[in-house]
C-alpha cells in the first residue's frame, strides 16, 4: 500500500549549524526522525488501516518504510537525463520485466529473479544469499524429470545476467574514476569487470553479453573502477558461487547513486531492456 507524502525528515537549518558546509555528519538515530504531525489525533496504525480499508484488529504485524515520493523527471537542455529516486535498482527490474514480457515461449526456460536486501548483504531467505533461486531452479528441473546430476549439468550449461546499476564518470569528480575508462550516459549499459571478483564477469560471460547487445543493436561500454577507489559489489558473485552458473555483471550507469534522487541517461533503460530481451531470446 502507498500512502502518498505524509512525512518528512527536515535537515537542521544552516543558521543553526555553521559547520554543515564543511563537514556534515548525520546521526542515524537522532538525525533521521520523521515529522508526521504536531498533535496526532489517532494512532498511526489506525490512520494507515483507514487508507487501506482495513480494521486495525485485522493487522497481525506490518512492515512500514519511508521513501521519497517526488515524481521522476526528464531533465536537461536536450531532455537526455532521467532524475528519479531508487533507480538503483528498480531500473534493472523494470528493464527485465519489459524484456521478459515480450518474450516468445520456447524450449529454453527463461527465469527472472528480483531479490530483496542486496544493499545489506543479501543473507536473508529472500535475498540472493538465501535458498530462493536454487530451490526454484531445482523444482523446475524436477518438473522436467531431471535428477541431481542432470540438474547440475543444467546449471553448468546455463548463464545468468546480474543486472545492477553502475557508475558513469562524474564531471565534478573525475579523479574518483579510472583515468582510461570514462563511461557516459546514453552510451549503453555497462559491462562491469573487476579482477578481485567484486563482479562475476569473466571472458565467457562477457562474450555472451556482447553477443546479446550486438543482436539487439544496442551499444555497451566496459566499466572498471579506479584501483585506489574500491567499488561496490553485486549479487552476481553470490549467484555464481552458490550455483556455479556462468554470470556476467552489467547495468545502466548512474550519477549520484544511493542519493535521494539519482540520474541516468534516458536511453540507457531502453538499451538495457533491449539487450536483456536479445539475451533471453538466445
Amino acid at each position: 500500500m502507498r500512502t502518498g507524502p505524509i512525512a518528512r525528515i527536515p535537515q537542521l537549518a544552516i543558521h543553526l549549524d555553521r559547520t554543515a558546509n564543511e563537514a556534515l555528519k548525520l546521526d542515524r538515530q537522532s538525525s533521521t526522525q520523521p515529522i508526521l504531525a504536531i498533535d496526532l489525533k489517532q494512532p498511526l496504525i489506525e490512520y494507515l488501516c483507514a487508507l487501506a480499508g482495513l480494521a486495525p484488529s485485522d493487522v497481525a504485524f506490518h512492515d512500514l518504510t519511508l521513501f521519497d515520493t517526488q515524481r521522476p523527471s526528464v531533465i536537461g537542455v536536450e531532455r537526455e537525463f532521467l532524475a528519479a529516486a531508487r533507480l538503483d535498482n528498480l531500473l534493472s527490474t523494470h528493464a527485465a520485466l519489459t524484456a521478459i514480457e515480450g518474450l516468445e515461449v520456447g524450449d529454453v526456460v527463461s527465469v527472472f529473479a528480483a531479490f530483496d536486501h542486496e544493499e545489506v548483504g543479501s543473507d536473508t531467505t529472500t535475498g540472493a544469499g538465501g535458498p530462493l533461486l536454487q530451490d526454484v531452479l531445482e523444482r523446475i528441473a524436477a518438473g522436467y524429470g531431471l535428477g541431481l546430476d542432470a540438474t547440475r549439468a543444467m546449471f553448468a550449461r546455463s548463464s545468468c545476467i546480474s543486472a545492477d546499476c553502475g557508475h558513469v564518470v562524474h564531471p565534478n569528480y573525475p579523479g574518483h574514476h579510472d583515468p582510461m575508462n570514462q563511461p557516459l550516459p546514453n552510451r549503453g549499459p555497462l559491462l562491469k569487470i573487476n579482477a578481485n571478483q567484486r563482479y562475476a564477469t569473466d571472458g565467457v560471460g562477457a562474450a555472451i553479453w556482447l553477443r546479446a547487445c550486438d543482436a539487439a543493436g544496442v551499444p555497451t561500454q566496459p566499466f572498471v573502477s579506479n584501483n585506489a577507489v574500491p567499488c561496490g559489489s553485486t549479487i552476481g558473485p553470490i549467484t555464481a558461487t552458490r550455483l556455479g552458473i556462468t554470470t556476467v555483471d552489467v547495468g545502466a550507469g548512474l550519477l549520484s547513486m544511493h542519493s535521494a534522487r539519482e540520474l541516468c541517461g534516458v536511453e540507457d533503460p531502453w538499451f538495457l531492456a533491449r539487450a536483456m530481451g536479445a539475451y533471453w531470446a538466445d
